[in-house]
Protein backbone atom coordinates (compact mmCIF):
# COMPACT_ATOMS: atom_id res chain seq x y z
CA UNK A 1 0.00 0.00 0.00
CA UNK A 2 1.35 3.44 -0.90
CA UNK A 3 2.20 5.85 1.91
CA UNK A 4 -0.75 8.04 0.96
CA UNK A 5 -3.19 5.13 1.20
CA UNK A 6 -1.73 4.09 4.55
CA UNK A 7 -2.49 7.56 5.85
CA UNK A 8 -5.93 7.75 4.26
CA UNK A 9 -7.04 4.26 5.40
CA UNK A 10 -5.44 3.54 8.78
CA UNK A 11 -6.02 -0.02 9.93
CA UNK A 12 -6.93 -1.31 6.46
CA UNK A 13 -4.95 -4.12 4.84
CA UNK A 14 -3.97 -4.50 1.21
CA UNK A 15 -5.13 -7.42 -0.92
CA UNK A 16 -3.89 -8.18 -4.43
CA UNK A 17 -6.05 -11.00 -5.77
CA UNK A 18 -5.63 -12.93 -9.03
CA UNK A 19 -9.10 -13.05 -10.61
CA UNK A 20 -8.00 -14.46 -13.98
CA UNK A 21 -4.64 -15.82 -15.05
CA UNK A 22 -2.23 -12.85 -14.68
CA UNK A 23 -5.09 -10.41 -13.96
CA UNK A 24 -4.98 -8.96 -10.45
CA UNK A 25 -7.45 -6.72 -8.62
CA UNK A 26 -6.04 -4.43 -5.96
CA UNK A 27 -8.14 -3.82 -2.86
CA UNK A 28 -8.00 -2.75 0.76
CA UNK A 29 -9.98 -4.43 3.54
CA UNK A 30 -10.95 -3.11 6.97
CA UNK A 31 -13.58 -3.33 9.66
CA UNK A 32 -15.81 -6.25 10.61
CA UNK A 33 -19.33 -7.46 10.05
CA UNK A 34 -21.28 -8.03 6.81
CA UNK A 35 -19.37 -7.33 3.60
CA UNK A 36 -19.63 -4.01 1.78
CA UNK A 37 -17.84 -3.55 -1.55
CA UNK A 38 -16.92 -0.01 -2.65
CA UNK A 39 -16.15 0.77 -6.31
CA UNK A 40 -14.72 4.05 -7.60
CA UNK A 41 -15.12 6.08 -10.78
CA UNK A 42 -12.99 7.83 -13.40
CA UNK A 43 -10.29 9.11 -13.27
CA UNK A 44 -9.86 8.00 -9.69
CA UNK A 45 -9.01 4.96 -7.57
CA UNK A 46 -10.24 3.34 -4.38
CA UNK A 47 -8.85 6.41 -2.56
CA UNK A 48 -12.17 8.22 -3.19
CA UNK A 49 -13.66 6.44 -0.17
CA UNK A 50 -11.23 7.71 2.47
CA UNK A 51 -13.72 10.16 4.03
CA UNK A 52 -16.46 7.54 4.51
CA UNK A 53 -14.67 4.17 4.80
CA UNK A 54 -13.69 4.51 8.50
CA UNK A 55 -17.31 5.10 9.54
CA UNK A 56 -18.59 2.34 7.28
CA UNK A 57 -15.97 -0.01 8.77
CA UNK A 58 -17.64 0.42 12.17
CA UNK A 59 -20.57 -1.58 10.79
CA UNK A 60 -19.18 -3.61 7.88
CA UNK A 61 -16.19 -5.45 6.54
CA UNK A 62 -15.33 -2.81 3.96
CA UNK A 63 -13.62 -3.86 0.73
CA UNK A 64 -12.56 -0.96 -1.51
CA UNK A 65 -11.21 -2.11 -4.86
CA UNK A 66 -9.50 -0.63 -7.90
CA UNK A 67 -11.30 -1.47 -11.13
CA UNK A 68 -9.51 -3.33 -13.91
CA UNK A 69 -7.49 -0.71 -15.82
CA UNK A 70 -7.33 1.69 -12.86
CA UNK A 71 -5.23 2.23 -9.77
CA UNK A 72 -2.95 -0.67 -8.90
CA UNK A 73 -5.14 -3.31 -10.57
CA UNK A 74 -4.03 -5.03 -13.78
CA UNK A 75 -4.32 -3.20 -17.09
CA UNK A 76 -4.47 -5.80 -19.88
CA UNK A 77 -4.33 -4.88 -23.54
CA UNK A 78 -7.86 -4.48 -24.86
CA UNK A 79 -9.32 -7.04 -27.26
CA UNK A 80 -10.54 -5.84 -30.68
CA UNK A 81 -14.16 -5.76 -29.47
CA UNK A 82 -13.11 -4.32 -26.05
CA UNK A 83 -14.94 -7.20 -24.38
CA UNK A 84 -12.26 -7.75 -21.73
CA UNK A 85 -13.20 -4.29 -20.41
CA UNK A 86 -16.94 -4.87 -20.63
CA UNK A 87 -18.77 -4.17 -17.41
CA UNK A 88 -19.71 -7.87 -17.42
CA UNK A 89 -16.05 -8.86 -17.20
CA UNK A 90 -15.23 -6.07 -14.74
CA UNK A 91 -18.15 -7.19 -12.57
CA UNK A 92 -16.84 -10.74 -12.63
CA UNK A 93 -13.49 -9.39 -11.42
CA UNK A 94 -15.17 -7.97 -8.33
CA UNK A 95 -17.31 -11.04 -7.70
CA UNK A 96 -14.20 -13.25 -7.85
CA UNK A 97 -12.40 -10.88 -5.48
CA UNK A 98 -15.23 -11.04 -2.94
CA UNK A 99 -15.48 -14.81 -3.15
CA UNK A 100 -11.72 -15.07 -2.63
CA UNK A 101 -12.16 -13.00 0.53
CA UNK A 102 -14.88 -15.39 1.70
CA UNK A 103 -18.03 -13.42 0.82
CA UNK A 104 -20.72 -15.07 -1.31
CA UNK A 105 -23.06 -12.09 -0.91
CA UNK A 106 -22.45 -8.46 -0.04
CA UNK A 107 -23.78 -4.92 -0.17
CA UNK A 108 -22.43 -2.69 -2.92
CA UNK A 109 -21.79 1.07 -2.96
CA UNK A 110 -20.37 2.46 -6.19
CA UNK A 111 -19.70 5.75 -7.95
CA UNK A 112 -19.49 6.70 -11.64
CA UNK A 113 -17.68 3.96 -13.64
CA UNK A 114 -17.79 1.69 -10.63
CA UNK A 115 -21.54 2.17 -10.49
CA UNK A 116 -21.78 0.88 -14.07
CA UNK A 117 -19.84 -2.21 -13.01
CA UNK A 118 -22.13 -2.53 -9.99
CA UNK A 119 -25.24 -2.31 -12.19
CA UNK A 120 -23.95 -5.18 -14.30
CA UNK A 121 -22.94 -7.23 -11.26
CA UNK A 122 -26.41 -6.87 -9.73
CA UNK A 123 -28.13 -8.00 -12.95
CA UNK A 124 -25.75 -10.83 -13.83
CA UNK A 125 -25.36 -12.15 -10.26
CA UNK A 126 -28.48 -11.17 -8.32
CA UNK A 127 -27.80 -13.71 -5.59
CA UNK A 128 -24.54 -11.94 -4.75
CA UNK A 129 -25.83 -8.39 -4.20
CA UNK A 130 -27.90 -7.81 -1.07
CA UNK A 131 -28.34 -4.04 -1.38
CA UNK A 132 -27.13 -1.69 -4.08
CA UNK A 133 -26.25 2.02 -4.00
CA UNK A 134 -25.34 3.86 -7.23
CA UNK A 135 -23.88 7.37 -7.15
CA UNK A 136 -24.23 10.03 -9.84
CA UNK A 137 -25.06 8.02 -12.92
CA UNK A 138 -28.00 7.33 -15.16
CA UNK A 139 -28.00 4.01 -17.05
CA UNK A 140 -25.32 3.89 -19.75
CA UNK A 141 -27.73 3.14 -22.59
CA UNK A 142 -30.05 5.99 -21.58
CA UNK A 143 -27.18 8.45 -21.41
CA UNK A 144 -25.95 7.61 -24.89
CA UNK A 145 -29.49 7.62 -26.32
CA UNK A 146 -30.24 11.00 -24.76
CA UNK A 147 -26.94 12.72 -25.53
CA UNK A 148 -27.45 16.46 -25.92
CA UNK A 149 -25.14 19.33 -26.74
CA UNK A 150 -24.99 20.25 -23.04
CA UNK A 151 -24.12 16.70 -22.01
CA UNK A 152 -21.50 16.25 -24.74
CA UNK A 153 -19.75 19.48 -23.76
CA UNK A 154 -19.74 18.61 -20.07
CA UNK A 155 -18.78 14.94 -20.53
CA UNK A 156 -16.40 15.55 -23.41
CA UNK A 157 -14.14 12.73 -22.17
CA UNK A 158 -16.87 10.18 -23.00
CA UNK A 159 -16.33 10.93 -26.66
CA UNK A 160 -12.58 11.58 -26.53
CA UNK A 161 -11.68 8.32 -24.79
CA UNK A 162 -13.61 6.11 -27.23
CA UNK A 163 -11.55 7.26 -30.22
CA UNK A 164 -9.49 4.45 -31.79
CA UNK A 165 -6.20 3.55 -30.16
CA UNK A 166 -3.79 4.98 -29.71
CA UNK A 167 -4.73 8.65 -30.22
CA UNK A 168 -6.28 9.33 -26.79
CA UNK A 169 -3.67 7.16 -25.05
CA UNK A 170 -0.81 9.20 -26.53
CA UNK A 171 -2.40 12.50 -25.57
CA UNK A 172 -3.09 11.39 -21.98
CA UNK A 173 0.36 9.86 -21.55
CA UNK A 174 1.96 13.12 -22.66
CA UNK A 175 0.70 14.78 -19.44
CA UNK A 176 -1.43 12.53 -17.21
CA UNK A 177 -1.47 15.05 -14.37
CA UNK A 178 -2.94 17.71 -16.65
CA UNK A 179 -5.66 15.25 -17.65
CA UNK A 180 -6.54 14.60 -13.99
CA UNK A 181 -6.70 18.33 -13.24
CA UNK A 182 -8.76 19.11 -16.34
CA UNK A 183 -11.33 16.34 -15.81
CA UNK A 184 -11.74 16.76 -12.07
CA UNK A 185 -11.11 20.47 -11.76
CA UNK A 186 -13.73 21.49 -14.33
CA UNK A 187 -16.58 20.04 -12.26
CA UNK A 188 -18.83 22.28 -10.20
CA UNK A 189 -16.71 22.20 -7.02
CA UNK A 190 -13.28 22.50 -8.64
CA UNK A 191 -10.36 20.80 -6.87
CA UNK A 192 -11.05 22.19 -3.40
CA UNK A 193 -12.86 19.09 -2.02
CA UNK A 194 -9.95 16.73 -2.64
CA UNK A 195 -7.47 15.83 0.07
CA UNK A 196 -3.96 16.46 -1.33
CA UNK A 197 -2.98 12.87 -0.45
CA UNK A 198 -5.90 11.49 -2.46
CA UNK A 199 -5.13 13.81 -5.36
CA UNK A 200 -1.51 12.65 -5.30
CA UNK A 201 -2.77 9.06 -5.42
CA UNK A 202 -4.90 9.79 -8.49
CA UNK A 203 -1.92 11.41 -10.19
CA UNK A 204 0.41 8.54 -9.30
CA UNK A 205 -1.93 5.88 -10.60
CA UNK A 206 -2.92 7.71 -13.77
CA UNK A 207 0.76 7.93 -14.72
CA UNK A 208 1.29 4.17 -14.35
CA UNK A 209 2.08 2.23 -17.51
CA UNK A 210 -1.10 0.96 -19.12
CA UNK A 211 -3.57 3.17 -17.25
CA UNK A 212 -4.31 5.44 -20.22
CA UNK A 213 -5.09 2.40 -22.36
CA UNK A 214 -7.12 0.73 -19.61
CA UNK A 215 -9.40 3.71 -19.04
CA UNK A 216 -9.89 4.21 -22.78
CA UNK A 217 -10.87 0.57 -23.12
CA UNK A 218 -13.37 0.98 -20.27
CA UNK A 219 -15.12 3.76 -22.21
CA UNK A 220 -14.79 2.02 -25.58
CA UNK A 221 -16.54 -0.99 -24.10
CA UNK A 222 -19.35 1.19 -22.75
CA UNK A 223 -19.98 2.73 -26.16
CA UNK A 224 -20.34 -0.71 -27.72
CA UNK A 225 -20.62 -4.05 -25.95
CA UNK A 226 -21.97 -2.60 -22.69
CA UNK A 227 -24.95 -0.91 -24.30
CA UNK A 228 -25.63 -4.12 -26.23
CA UNK A 229 -25.77 -5.96 -22.90
CA UNK A 230 -28.12 -3.34 -21.45
CA UNK A 231 -30.43 -3.56 -24.46
CA UNK A 232 -30.43 -7.35 -24.13
CA UNK A 233 -31.49 -6.96 -20.50
CA UNK A 234 -34.37 -4.70 -21.51
CA UNK A 235 -35.48 -7.07 -24.25
CA UNK A 236 -35.44 -10.02 -21.85
CA UNK A 237 -36.90 -8.02 -18.92
CA UNK A 238 -33.85 -8.73 -16.74
CA UNK A 239 -34.02 -6.20 -13.93
CA UNK A 240 -32.20 -5.19 -10.77
CA UNK A 241 -33.92 -7.18 -8.04
CA UNK A 242 -31.85 -6.00 -5.05
CA UNK A 243 -33.13 -2.96 -3.13
CA UNK A 244 -31.60 0.02 -4.94
CA UNK A 245 -30.74 3.49 -3.68
CA UNK A 246 -29.63 6.02 -6.30
CA UNK A 247 -28.22 9.44 -5.44
CA UNK A 248 -26.73 12.18 -7.54
CA UNK A 249 -25.28 15.65 -7.07
CA UNK A 250 -27.82 18.44 -7.39
CA UNK A 251 -25.07 20.64 -8.87
CA UNK A 252 -23.89 18.04 -11.38
CA UNK A 253 -24.44 17.05 -14.98
CA UNK A 254 -26.69 14.08 -14.18
CA UNK A 255 -29.16 16.42 -12.48
CA UNK A 256 -28.95 18.90 -15.33
CA UNK A 257 -29.23 16.56 -18.30
CA UNK A 258 -31.20 13.50 -17.17
CA UNK A 259 -34.03 12.28 -14.95
CA UNK A 260 -32.08 9.62 -13.06
CA UNK A 261 -34.88 8.37 -10.82
CA UNK A 262 -37.20 7.88 -13.79
CA UNK A 263 -34.49 6.06 -15.76
CA UNK A 264 -33.64 3.67 -12.92
CA UNK A 265 -37.33 2.99 -12.28
CA UNK A 266 -37.41 1.39 -15.71
CA UNK A 267 -34.70 -1.09 -14.68
CA UNK A 268 -35.20 -1.82 -10.97
CA UNK A 269 -37.92 -3.52 -8.92
CA UNK A 270 -37.38 -1.69 -5.61
CA UNK A 271 -35.99 1.83 -5.88
CA UNK A 272 -35.54 4.99 -3.88
CA UNK A 273 -33.34 7.99 -4.50
CA UNK A 274 -32.69 11.71 -4.32
CA UNK A 275 -30.10 14.38 -5.10
CA UNK A 276 -27.47 15.40 -2.54
CA UNK A 277 -26.13 18.96 -2.00
CA UNK A 278 -22.93 18.61 -4.01
CA UNK A 279 -21.52 17.97 -7.46
CA UNK A 280 -20.23 14.78 -9.06
CA UNK A 281 -17.70 13.55 -6.48
CA UNK A 282 -20.21 12.80 -3.74
CA UNK A 283 -17.99 10.77 -1.39
CA UNK A 284 -15.40 13.57 -1.28
CA UNK A 285 -17.66 16.62 -1.60
CA UNK A 286 -20.44 15.58 0.78
CA UNK A 287 -19.29 12.61 2.90
CA UNK A 288 -21.53 13.36 5.89
CA UNK A 289 -24.62 13.75 3.71
CA UNK A 290 -23.75 10.50 1.95
CA UNK A 291 -23.30 8.58 5.20
CA UNK A 292 -26.59 9.97 6.54
CA UNK A 293 -28.40 8.30 3.62
CA UNK A 294 -26.26 5.20 3.13
CA UNK A 295 -26.17 3.86 6.68
CA UNK A 296 -29.95 3.70 7.27
CA UNK A 297 -30.43 2.06 3.88
CA UNK A 298 -27.73 -0.55 4.47
CA UNK A 299 -28.66 -1.23 8.09
CA UNK A 300 -32.39 -1.53 7.44
CA UNK A 301 -33.79 -4.82 8.68
CA UNK A 302 -36.07 -6.50 6.16
CA UNK A 303 -39.54 -7.19 7.51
Amino acid sequence: MSSNLCQLFPGFEIQHVEVEPQIYINAIVGGSGPALLLLHGHPQTLAIWHKVAPTLAEHFTVVAADLRGYGDSSKPVGLPDHSNYSKRVMAQDQLTLMRHLGFESFDLLAHDRGARVAHRLAVDHPQAVSRLILLDIAPTLAMYQQTSDTFARAYWHWFFLIQPASLPERLIEADPTAYIIDVMGRRSAGLEPFDPRALDEYRRCFALEGTAHGVCEDYRASAGIDIEHEQNDIDADRRITAPLLVMWGENGVIQKCFRPLEEWQKLADKLEGEPLPCGHYIAEEAPEALLAKVLPFLLEVDA
